[in-house]
């Protein structure tokens, strides 16, 4: 039997069962789920009703998201599935779909923060390599370029939490798109009270994490953020098991 999207199966309201008085119908039918995975770019054209089209994304490695605060936009790569509201089968295997937080590669962002403002997105991690030339100077500015500089510099910071995520190099995002039916994986940057609610539901999804390192965690004086930042940095984000070291 083909999929169908018709209620005609489904009983009423009052228990009954409805009465079969036709077969199914065109305009009725389901397709197989997409089931998006990371991977090299694939996408398959499905001519749908109206002669329309939708594109069916089968495997995708980058995206274009949203920074809100800031107003720009980047094409990033996509590094993994790290949660997922309905089901945590789709983290273990990475699939996109829309609403899935996943993560996403920093550098675009952090290249357009410091051409933008003309200083570094943070001064945690790892230091920036310096010029090799010696002789290199500079670029000198004209005056209004220069003022215009020192007044974006005045609104020039950011979140701590975002900070941190720079220093590893890698931004939380969530999907927004639709890339089975869209044939892509756009969405935006976490930041504000979003970011820390899903901070907060990623710390509460793995309550079996070892005891040992929860407290050797607490005697270094690190956060539970900066526990799930070193985890999901050397192993893959799994809320169903637990981690081992």
């Amino acid at each position: 039997m083909g999929i169908s999207r018709s209620s005609r199966h489904k009983r009423s309201a009052t228990g009954a069962q409805r009465a079969h008085y036709r077969k199914k119908r065109k305009f009725e039918l389901g397709r197989q789920p997409a089931n998006t995975k990371l991977g090299p770019k694939r996408i398959h054209t499905v001519r749908v009703r109206g002669g329309n089209l939708k594109y069916r994304a089968l495997r995708l490695e980058s995206g274009n998201f949203a920074w809100g605060s800031e107003h720009t936009t980047k094409k990033t790569r996509i590094i993994g599935v790290v949660y997922n509201a309905s089901n945590n089968e789709l983290v273990r295997t990475n699939t996109l779909v829309k609403s899935a937080i996943i993560q996403v590669d920093a550098t675009p962002f952090r290249q357009w923060y410091e051409s933008h403002y003309a200083q570094p997105v943070t001064k945690k991690g790892k230091s920036q390599a310096a010029p090799t030339d010696a002789s290199a100077e500079p670029k000198k500015l004209s005056n209004h370029a220069q003022r215009n500089l020192d007044e974006r510099k005045k609104d020039a910071k950011i979140d701590s939490l975002l900070e941190s995520q720079f220093a590893a190099g890698r931004l939380y995002a969530a999907i927004s798109s639709r890339p089975g039916q869209s044939g892509r994986a756009d969405g935006y940057i976490l930041e504000g009270k979003e970011l820390e609610e899903d901070q907060d539901r990623q710390a509460e999804a793995c309550p079996r994490l070892n005891s040992l390192l929860l407290s050797l965690v607490q005697l270094l004086g690190y956060s539970k953020y900066i526990c799930l930042e070193i985890l999901s940095s050397q192993y893959a984000y799994m809320p169903d098991r637990e981690y081992e070291l």
